[in-house]
């Protein structure tokens, strides 16, 4: 039987084209989807990447031999596919790869009206049953049986209408906006959404739609790719800078000095202005946002609740609560009037409106949102992962006043309001390290301290 262990992740898939990743494994998938998740239909969309467009119809081909319809969306964002989940109230398959190199791609996979599918719901059905859908080409094939239709349907407008309906910005002051889109799906999106009839100045970096990167990899998290938005929001006096990952799904906020806003900042921003229209409501913050933003929604009025890393988690959490928001550390954004779908969009038009009717610049908006210093995510690269991590246990578990807890990998607390987080990506070979502190000189110490333990 075949084995799909290695581009199965704790929910999607990601894998190397065409060494790990291809047409008939995305074909056995799409199959294996249609029998787990079922409906009259699958929504489908891709993105720029070169080898998206084929990947996707044989996952498309692989759902109509089980007798099931597909709408073809298309090229789109992640959160555009979600849209299209949820307003069709259908199960739905993205490909892209996100913000990894060009070499990549994989499936974000949802049931109908966006939600979540993990390890735990449904994922690993999937697999299991792609292994024996590749061994057996005729079980792939559904027992060729009726084939399902395929409609082409293009969500774009309907998605930047949905958007425009939930934040109003025609009442903005105003604004110069710079967007880089990394040669992403932001150089979509972005003008159907905020380029139509909107007091905006939009400022493109790298719309054209290239996914093998040219300029720099789509990946915001990185302060390296941010270079060139920073630049030129300094160059063109602009109010505000938003920069898009591969996929459009997060979004990372520049200031009018070019410095960026923390995706912690602009959770508790986005979850204050909630609050304000459902005072008392539940806010989602994942383990690794800031200590501020729990802080924040309290003060305001709110419950927040802690959940893991990772976006099935806390739609999950979010469904369970009936949270109305919730913000990671990693520029993802999620919006129970958005199916509970995390839209890197939805959050940029949030700053926006907060920016367009306030007449001081966005980072005396932002600076109260901001409380602590932090390192942002250190990745490092181990042969041993589970040994590193008990060590760093080891070295802080016994001290006075430090609490431990592993809801996701390590959480680390120390007296004086010190803490870190160490755990493992779901995504790449990696160990990231998140450090807060109320100071750089206190980030800085505790983590050199960690990092010589992870990287002896």
């Amino acid at each position: 039987m075949a084995d799909l262990g290695s581009i199965f992740k704790a929910y999607d898939v990601r894998g190397v084209i065409p060494d790990t990743f291809n047409a008939d494994i995305a074909r056995a998938v799409g199959s294996a989807f249609a029998q787990v998740v079922g409906g009259p239909a699958v929504v489908v969309s891709h993105d720029m990447r070169p080898s998206s467009p084929e990947l996707a119809r044989a996952f498309a081909d692989g759902v109509l031999s089980r007798g099931v319809d597909v709408v073809f969306a298309g090229l789109g964002s992640t959160d555009l596919l979600y849209y299209g989940s949820g307003s069709l109230d259908l199960p739905g398959a993205m490909f892209t790869a996100s913000h990894n190199p060009a070499e990549y791609n994989g499936i974000k996979m949802c049931r109908a009206g966006a939600a979540p599918i993990s390890a735990e719901t449904g994922l690993d059905e999937i697999r299991e049953l792609a292994e024996r859908n590749l061994t057996d080409p005729e079980a792939s094939d559904g027992g060729r049986g009726p084939r399902g239709t395929l409609t082409e349907q293009d969500l774009l407008s309907g998605y930047a209408d949905y958007l425009r309906d939930l934040v109003d910005l025609s009442g903005s002051r105003p604004l110069k906006v710079v967007v880089d889109a990394g040669n992403g799906m932001g150089g979509h999106t972005v003008p159907a959404v905020l380029e139509q009839g909107l007091p905006l100045e939009v400022v493109p970096l790298y719309f054209e739609l290239d996914g093998t990167f040219p300029n720099h990899p789509a990946n915001p998290l990185d302060p390296d790719n941010l270079v060139d938005l920073q630049a030129k929001v300094r160059q063109s006096g602009a109010d505000i800078g938003l920069a898009f990952d591969g996929d459009a799904d997060r979004c990372f906020v520049i200031d009018e000095r070019g410095e960026p806003v923390s995706p912690s900042a602009v959770t508790a921003l986005v979850a204050a202005e909630e609050l304000k229209r459902e005072p008392g409501g539940t806010v989602i913050h994942n383990l690794i946002t800031s200590a501020a933003v729990p802080e924040i929604v309290a003060e305001r009025g709110g419950k927040p609740v802690r959940t893991r890393v990772g976006h099935s988690y806390i739609k999950a959490t979010m469904a369970e609560t009936g949270a109305i928001f919730g913000g990671e550390h990693s520029a993802h954004y999620y919006f129970r009037d958005f199916w509970k779908a995390d839209t890197g969009m939805l959050a940029a038009m949030h700053v926006l409106r907060v920016l367009g009717a306030d007449d001081r610049p966005l980072s005396e908006i932002t600076e109260e949102y901001s409380r602590y210093a932090a390192s942002g995510e250190i990745n490092s690269k181990v042969a041993d992962a589970p040994g590193r991590m008990a060590a760093v246990r080891a070295r802080f578990a016994d001290r006075d006043g430090v609490t431990v807890d592993e809801l996701d990998g390590l959480s680390v607390s120390l007296p004086g309001g010190a803490w870190f987080n160490l755990r493992a990506s779901n995504t790449e070979p990696l160990l990231r390290l998140n450090v807060e502190a109320p100071d750089d000189t206190a980030v800085a110490s505790l983590r050199d301290e960690v990092l010589a333990i992870v990287r002896s």
